[in-house]
């Protein structure tokens, strides 16, 4: 175990007597240090299960699972709680939620639930209205707000407005036993804070806690860790001031300024040493990065050499740049400096600078992935239909029933389901099981019932006709017959105010409509020239397996494709070869007309800028424009003053970039007096 690791990843693995932080730069091995800690653990008399490992996504504790079951056995890794945030907090809710009023079996409501809830909170059908409401009442509860905080904290009547919803929002989501993406966060922080027996039963069981990407941490995140940790503050954070990127979802580089304060006996140790990428890559890092204040000092470096020069590439617009990237990555296949294509990237600071890229692409025949994108089946319209489809297979299904019956609506109110939601936690079972009990009446009026009723035979019909409809046409048939007798295509209509959106979103129906079909009609596939045909199955088969299903289509396999990816979703990967795009002012710093380039914006935009260049493992393009688009207008393009921070001449030999922006400003500023002088003498002739 020792003779992978450096003198510092050591270091950070053997301190076990009190809190310790690990300044983990950019590839300086920081999952390998957590691992190795966490073997470190057990020989010291640690139990698997009262070891918990934190990070922010599913696939990076996926990752860190495997690594440790490699480590430490597949015995001892099962009972690691390797976990996201999030995770952790259903796990925590699921076994103490009733001592906050939540029966076991609460809701999870996703993303499109929330709008739908917020809309009716708000009473408003406007999609972008209730996008606001609902971005700003995260940011809200990821500060530890509630409704009545918010109202207290409003700047303006919109933030007033936006916290008089929340409370109407909170009020729903307590009626109908569920809770939001946030809430898994903001609940056990919220019992934790108020129920001592509980927050020493969990200090009890996670006696060591280890922390992953802690510069990605909210206030919320923070003061849940502190009331884990406890008094015995027996902890790992492992984090980057540096690659600090998310202040804009509530993460805040202030958690790494409060650990010393509040843990004085805090060990802070600096992993310098970079596993991925070559001198040149680290020094225009560390060029650049050297710019914004220092909580901790480092400076990257790696035994890997020089390597090559990074490239400055100057295009005369988007579309040029687009066919200079498609170039080089041909070229350096065809030098044999690549083989595959899924060795290189294409950085953007905006989502819409993807689309001159995939056209070059399309036009060269090289195969991409654009990642971050919507999948199809995070589609609201698609998950409506999951949530009926959930429905038939499993009445136990709360979230699912929630969806179901108040999309597309049908007189069923907030209140009928928030008294259903009661009764079925007095109860002990689901809604769907409730709104058939006998003593429903003690809750509900005769007319709520029966429209509940009619609902629940309207389902209990459909899951007889699906699990007796087989084969293509037949389920293609029952379904249609189905969102018409629901409504769901004058519900799309009704929803959305542009009437070719809900066109466009119709047509991702009968997609899914086909999608559904082919599989209820067996699947034929060919073989040496045999053709084999799976068994046809039900729609309530289908149904059955449609989570497998999905997530198989959404992973689907691994290919061999270009990426193209916005700088903020590249965190934590990396590419042999990077093309950075769009290195401009107004683009990287990113800036938009009516606002302000605060001195905190401006550092957050540079350490996105040392993410981008410390992606790269042996080659990194950085590319500007001469001109560039500026919604429908075409503008000057000034390159961004990140570029003259990377100190490129230092390991180019080429012109100082200082001096050719100086050039280029002042070839600017005169073409834009002599357009000013030849419209004022045109004016005077008139």
């Amino acid at each position: 175990m020792a003779e992978t690791l450096n003198p510092a990843q050591l270091a950070a693995v053997h301190h076990l007597d009190g809190p310790c932080l690990v300044i983990a730069g950019a590839g300086s091995g920081k999952t390998r240090v957590i691992t190795t800690k966490i073997a470190r653990l057990l020989q010291a008399g640690y139990a698997a299960r009262n070891i918990a490992a934190i990070t922010f996504t599913n696939k990076a504790a996926q990752e860190m699972r495997e690594r440790a079951k490699a480590l430490i056995g597949a015995k001892a890794a099962k009972d690691l709680a390797i976990s996201t945030f999030h995770s952790l907090g259903v796990r925590i809710l699921r076994e103490e939620g009733t001592r906050l009023g939540l029966k076991q079996q609460f809701s999870i409501l996703d993303a499109d639930d929330v709008l739908s809830v917020l809309k009716d909170a708000g009473g408003t059908t406007d999609a972008n209205q209730a996008k606001g409401w609902q971005w700003t009442i995260s940011l809200w509860k990821n500060m530890g707000l509630n409704s009545e905080g918010a109202l207290a904290a409003a700047k303006d009547e919109n933030e007033r407005v936006a916290a008089v919803v929340m409370q109407r929002y909170e009020e729903r989501l307590a009626a109908y036993q569920a809770v939001d993406f946030d809430d898994l966060i903001s609940l056990p922080l919220k019992l934790f804070a108020t129920d001592a027996e509980a927050r020493g039963k969990w200090q009890d069981m996670l006696r060591y806690v280890l922390v992953d990407e802690y510069q990605d941490t909210n206030a919320v995140q923070y003061e849940l860790l502190k009331h884990l940790v406890g008094e015995r503050a027996m902890f790992t954070a492992v984090g980057d001031d540096d690659q600090s990127i998310y202040g804009w979802r509530g993460a805040t580089i202030e958690n790494l300024k409060r650990l010393p304060v509040e843990f004085p006996r805090l060990k802070v140790i600096p992993l310098e040493q970079n596993y991925r990428s070559t001198g040149n890559i680290l020094r225009a890092a560390n060029n650049v990065i050297a710019g914004n204040p220092k909580l901790y000092e480092k400076k990257l470096w790696s035994e890997f050499g020089d390597g090559d020069p990074v490239t400055l590439v100057e295009s005369d617009g988007e579309e040029h740049e687009a066919e200079r990237a498609v170039a080089r990555i041909n070229a350096l296949r065809g030098g044999g400096f690549a083989k595959d294509f899924a060795e290189f990237a294409i950085l953007y600071r905006a989502n819409h600078q993807a689309r001159v890229f995939e056209q070059a692409l399309r036009r060269a025949q090289i195969p991409y992935k654009v990642s971050g994108g919507q999948s199809f089946f995070d589609r609201a319209e698609i998950k409506d239909l999951c949530a009926w489809l959930r429905l038939l297979v499993n009445q136990d299904d709360d979230p699912a029933f929630l969806r179901a019956v108040t999309v597309p609506k049908r007189g069923i109110g907030h209140q009928t389901l928030g008294s259903l939601g009661e009764f079925s936690k007095q109860w002990r079972c689901s809604m769907f099981e409730a709104l058939f009990a006998e003593s429903l009446a003690t809750a509900l009026s005769k007319k709520a019932i029966g429209s509940l009723h009619e609902f629940g035979r309207y389902v209990n019909e459909l899951q007889y006709r699906a699990e007796h409809t087989v084969g293509a046409e037949e389920a293609r048939a029952f379904i249609m017959e189905w969102l018409c007798d629901i409504g769901y295509e004058q519900h799309l209509l009704d929803q959305e105010e542009n009437e070719k959106v809900a066109q466009a979103r119709w047509g991702n129906v009968l997609d899914f409509v086909d999608w559904v079909a082919k599989r209820c009609g067996g699947q034929i596939t060919q073989d040496g020239g045999a053709t084999f045909e799976s068994e046809r199955q039900s729609v309530l088969q289908v149904a059955q397996t449609i989570s497998v299903i999905l997530s198989l289509a959404e992973r689907g396999e691994e290919q061999d494709q270009v990426t193209l990816t916005t700088l903020h979703a590249s965190k934590g990967l990396e590419w042999p070869h990077v093309f950075l795009a769009g290195v401009n002012e107004g683009l990287l710093p990113f800036k938009a007309d009516d606002e302000e380039m605060t001195a905190q914006r401006l550092e957050e935009e540079r350490r996105l800028m040392y993410v981008g260049i410390t992606r790269a493992r042996r080659t990194l393009a950085v590319s500007t424009l001469r001109r560039r688009r500026k919604g429908r207008e075409t503008v000057m393009g000034v390159p961004s003053r990140f570029i003259l921070e990377m100190k490129l001449h230092e390991s180019t030999g080429k012109e100082d970039p200082r001096e050719k922006l100086k050039r280029m400003r002042e070839e600017m500023a005169a073409k834009a007096a002599a357009k000013a002088a030849a419209q004022a003498d045109a004016e005077g002739k008139r």
